[in-house]
């Protein structure tokens, strides 16, 4: 248990980035990627989980490894990296954490009967033909998944939109990665793997102009809420330092750029410490009044 209700929220020892928070029942979790202290890589370790009761987020709990990365059958070995996870709670019941393995072109789903219990391997999101989402033409390169179960339906976002200023760095992506496009919305089938509809959602600097969302295209870390009747996109904006959003009266259509979240570079100082840095986050609603 640890008593903290200010940040850091966790303890010292403990990195959890990419953080998705939702409310299960009357518990708040904490879900996202696993880093180690001093690492050359991001999201080296298993899946953790924290949470707190929803009435008193200073009581927070760890709830141990949820999900190991060589329980993917592509990755037996352990060797791939599990980059940032989102979680929602099925038609059925039971709770979907979705996934992407460093940069495979793919979007991996494990399964639990609990919020934060033992989750195990259930498949990979697929086209009706079996052919796996992020390797037909027309898919966008899957990356930082989003799920949301809006009433019964429920919607996958992902993607990974690098501009230029990616590939001046000297990063080597893998081939399906082909940049700048912006990003993807996928409703499910029930059975919470199958591809039922495909669509471009927020644009990338390939697509933005006229469209509103020039100069915070869209990157990566696809996160979507529904609060009240409209939907909220979150997301990483090519700038990279920025958490924007974007607001839409549907899941799946007409969002708008609506603004930013946050910004982790100082980029008006005289003397930045953190000039430019990658942002990802989300939000919640905690017992009905509470933003986090």
């Amino acid at each position: 248990m640890k008593k903290q209700a200010v940040n850091p929220y966790l303890p010292s020892f403990e990195y959890v980035a990419d953080g998705e928070l939702h409310v299960f029942g009357n518990r708040l979790y904490i879900y996202g990627s696993h880093d180690t202290f001093g690492a050359t890589a991001f999201c080296e370790k298993d899946y953790v989980c924290w949470s707190a009761p929803a009435d008193d987020l200073s009581d927070w709990k760890c709830e141990g490894v949820i999900y190991r990365k060589n329980q993917d059958p592509m990755n037996k070995k352990g060797k791939m990296r599990m980059f940032a996870p989102d979680v929602c709670k099925g038609v059925d019941g039971r709770y979907y954490l979705y996934y992407g393995l460093s940069f495979s072109p793919s979007i991996s789903v494990a399964v639990c009967d609990e919020p934060a219990g033992k989750y195990e391997f259930y498949g990979y999101v697929k086209h009706p033909d079996g052919k796996l989402y992020g390797r037909k033409k027309g898919d966008f390169f899957p990356f930082d998944p989003g799920i949301i179960n809006d009433n019964g339906k429920v919607f996958l976002y992902s993607g990974f939109s690098p501009d230029v200023w990616y590939l001046r760095l000297g990063i080597d992506l893998v081939s399906p990665v082909k940049g700048a496009n912006g990003n993807q919305v996928v409703e499910l089938e029930n059975d919470m793997l199958t591809v039922k509809t495909v669509k471009q959602l927020i644009p990338g600097t390939k697509n933005s102009a006229g469209t509103g969302f020039e100069g915070h295209e869209f990157y990566e870390a696809s996160s979507i809420r529904k609060f009240g009747e409209k939907y909220y996109f979150i997301y990483s904006s090519i700038l990279s330092h920025e958490l924007a959003y974007a607001v839409s009266d549907y899941p799946d259509r007409d969002f708008r750029f609506a603004g930013t979240l946050h910004s982790n570079a100082e980029m008006y100082e005289e003397k930045a410490h953190n000039y430019w840095g990658n942002n990802h986050g989300s939000i919640e609603c905690v017992n009905g009044e509470e933003w986090e």
